[in-house]
């Protein structure tokens, strides 16, 4: 399959646009959500609203976790070197171990001042990925 990857001028390019649309379900989910439990659109109930929005974020998630994983098979010194891309996996656990102190927390309506900090921060978290991930072929 590497060997495809490499040799073929469309399939990297492919790879990458579907990492992209991994990177859209998966921020798309996360903003409607997180911006709801900072304050707006209250008249939605939260719970209602997770379980809208949990499903492509996930979804999007395994998508570039496939795709991020099979890019990085394609070339991991060269990677493994870049210290965007290591900045980036860093910042991907951070997002990974807030989202999951939030759903252990229980506090899906985002009412505590606590829960709203964690959704500033984990908006900042993958706004700071996918930024990381465009600086990945310039560092």
């Amino acid at each position: 399959m590497l060997a495809g990857l490499v040799s073929h001028p469309w399939a990297y390019p492919a790879l990458e646009a579907a990492h992209i649309v991994g990177i859209a379900l998966l921020f798309g989910g996360l903003l409607v959500f997180e911006l709801r439990a900072l304050g707006l659109a209250r008249e939605l109930p939260a719970p209602l609203l997770a379980r809208l929005t949990l499903r492509p974020a996930l979804l999007g998630f395994g998508l570039c976790a496939l795709t991020g994983l099979t890019m990085f098979a394609s070339q991991p010194g060269e990677l493994l070197n870049n210290t965007a891309f290591r900045v980036k996996l860093l910042l991907i656990l951070l997002a990974g171990l807030n989202a999951a102190w939030f759903h252990l927390r229980g506090d899906i309506g985002g009412q505590s001042g606590f829960a709203r900090f964690q959704c500033l921060l984990s908006l900042g978290f993958w706004l700071a990925v996918i930024i990381c991930g465009r600086w990945i072929a310039y560092v």
